[in-house]
Order: C-alpha cells, then structure tokens, then sequence
C-alpha cells in the first residue's frame, strides 16, 4: 500500500485491505467507491479488552499519493503505542456520525434510526467544528423527499407513500439529541444555528383514534392463527409496544416473581413490571422448554416476530373477525392504555407501564382522565 500505483488497484470492498506494520499494529485502506482518494484506518489489539481497536485516519486530501503511506503509518503506530499503554480510553466524536454512534449506544432505536437516515447520508462526514444550519437544512430537506415503505417485503411490488410529518418529527428528534450532547445552540437566525432546521412539525401527531373494546380484542385473538395468537394476545394484555415484547427473550421473564425485564424498547432503559395472573400464565407458558436466550414469542420457524411478519396475520384477524380495516398492532397498545387511563390509574403509572413519558399519556389521553374525573364529580350531585 506503500506504492500508489498498488492502491489504485485494489478491489473496491467494505472490508479495508491491511497490511501489518508488525505485531498487533496494522495499516488499512479503503478505496473510494466515487472515485476519491480513499480512507485510512489503523487497528491495534488490545490485550487488556481482548479485541481490536480501530481508528479512521481520514483520506489525508491535503497530501501527495506518496506522503500518504508514511504519514498513515506513523498514526497507526502512535494508536498502537497508546492502546498498548493502556491510554485509549474512547474515540473522540469528531463528526456528526460519531455523535449519532455516541448517542445509540444505550439507545436501540435511536440506532436504528441513524442506520436509516444518516450513517449513509452526506451529513454523517461533516465534522461537528463545521456544522452549519445549511448542512441540516439540505439533510432535512432529502429526509422529506424520501418515501416510507408501505411494504418491506423482497417480493413483488414496493409499495411507497409519502413520508408523514409524524415520521419526520420522529426521524429528526433523534438526531437533534443526539447533536444536543456535544454541541451549544448557534446564535439564532445564523447559520450556525444548526438546531433551527430541526424544528418539529407542529400539530404533527394526531391522536389514534381506533378503539377495539375487550370484546373486539378477544375476537381478534381468536381469528388470529395458532402461531401468531400468542404474541396478539399479549399485546391485548399489555400496553406494550409490539416492537419491545417481540423482542423479549425467555430470560427476561422470572416465572418465581412473575415480573418481566423489558429491555429493546424507544427509551433505551431497561425497566421491570409485575405481571397479573393471567398474562404471568400466558408468558410462562411461553417460556417453557425453551433456552433462556430464545424468542419468548417465537415464530414457527425459531425466530423473532417482527413488523414485517406479524403484519400479514394481525391483518388476516381483522378481517376474519369484522373489525375496522384500520386496526393493527399498535390499536392494541392504544386500546390497552386507554383502558388503563378509563380505569382510573394514575397516569404517571401508567406511563411507567407502558415505557414512554407522562407528558406523552397526558396529551393523548389525558381528556379521558378529564372525563372520567368529570363522572366523579358528577355523583357527587344532590
């Protein structure tokens, strides 16, 4: 990699090409799919972690093709230095990709969401020193322009829709929390003022409207089919995302204390709720026989449920059992806390329950609360 000739023919891949500088101290190289000069990465094992730690030294633009090599590898031989020395504590966040990595590391979907929309997007290379309003203006404005999948399927037709300003606020939050972290507001109406374009939507997120009452819920449950009713028949029983309880795992449940350890979730924290009787039942029996690692939903085929596989059988129910077209997953989850909210528990706890804010139960459901304190007062009449 010495020779710029030789670099210029290598094959483009997403695995760098090393070559090692000597023990537990090696030099990469990636080429550039767009015809640039290429990244370099430098590796070093860390005896103490057992593993490899990994450094992007940049393209070096401002160099010759032959000072590029030597000035590389010395940056490679002081991280090995520094990991040997037991002096690599974390990788600075330098670029607008470090922090969204920094931010995710206790959040799963915030992950997620990076993945999506910004780790392959020209904003991730922007170094946070240079962060401009422009830069998020321009990443905003081809967010907007991108379509949400209406069906994730690899066969047959993608099928698309515009992206709903719920979605956008959705996709833009977590980016703004994440800049938040390592970056002080710009001065506003500046260009730097990157926060500004991250500004949400107002009146973006409607309420869900939809309502299956217990008996439309049980009816749902019965026309689902034998694989999915167990997993539709929780989401009955609990105000829990569908995302989050199909990703739970056996041992995530303790059958002595019958409380459950809900961990993947849109708050990133692990939080742990006690089970009543009925849905403790459903969940041991869930768990039973199976390796503390499995899918405690689990799917014909020894996988997890996802979006995309319980689509299909919660919309097949709904039909079967005349219910309103509109109804999904996540009507259950609305129907559950509403419930909940109906029954006079605090919202507080019930926000606790259900893993999101109390201010969040209070917008949505808070004119039920309302309604109900109303009755009270009501019977207290002469």
């Amino acid at each position: 990699m010495s020779k710029v000739g030789e670099r210029e023919r290598l094959k483009l891949q997403r695995e760098p090409h090393w070559q090692r500088l000597r023990a537990g101290c090696f030099l990469g190289f990636r080429p550039s799919k767009r015809g640039g000069r290429g990244t370099w990465i430098a590796r070093a094992y860390d005896e103490d972690a057992r593993k490899y730690r990994l450094k992007s030294l940049g393209d070096y633009g401002a160099l010759s093709g032959n000072e590029m090599f030597a000035v590389a590898k010395n940056e490679a031989e002081r991280l090995a230095e520094l990991v040997e020395a037991g002096g690599l504590m974390r990788a600075k966040i330098e670029t607008v990709a470090d922090a969204c990595r920094a931010y995710a590391e206790s959040r799963p979907e915030a992950g997620d969401r990076f993945r999506r929309y910004v780790y392959g997007d020209a904003i991730a290379k922007v170094r946070l020193s240079k962060l401009r309003r422009r830069h998020i203006a321009e990443w905003r404005r081809r967010l907007e322009d991108r379509p949400s999948l209406v069906s994730r399927s690899k066969v047959g037709e993608v099928r698309v829709r515009p992206r709903a300003a719920s979605t956008i606020n959705r996709d833009m939050v977590v980016l703004r929390a994440a800049l938040a972290k390592v970056l002080a507001p710009g001065s506003p109406n500046t260009d730097a003022a990157w926060q500004e374009p991250l500004k949400a939507i107002a009146n973006a997120d409607g309420r869900r409207t939809l309502y299956l009452d217990r008996g439309q819920r049980l009816g749902l449950v019965e026309a689902t089919t034998a694989e999915a009713a167990p997993f539709v028949e929780a989401l009955c029983l609990l105000p829990l995302r569908p995302g989050a309880l199909a990703s739970l795992k056996v041992g995530d449940f303790d059958k002595r204390t019958a409380e459950l350890t809900i961990g993947k979730d849109k708050s990133g924290k692990p939080r742990r709720i006690q089970l009543p009787g009925g849905a403790a039942r459903l969940f041991a029996l869930q768990s039973k026989s199976k390796l503390l690692t499995a899918p405690l939903f689990m799917r014909e085929n020894g996988k997890f449920w996802d979006k995309d596989s319980w689509k299909r059988p919660i919309a097949a129910a709904v039909a079967a059992a005349g219910l309103p077209a509109g109804a999904t997953a996540y009507s259950l989850r609305h129907s559950t806390i509403t419930d909940l909210v109906g029954a006079g528990l605090p919202l507080l706890t019930i926000a606790q329950i259900s893993g999101t804010s109390a201010e969040m139960i209070e917008r949505h459901y808070g004119h039920l609360a309302n309604d109900a304190a109303t009755a009270a007062l009501c019977a207290l009449e002469l």
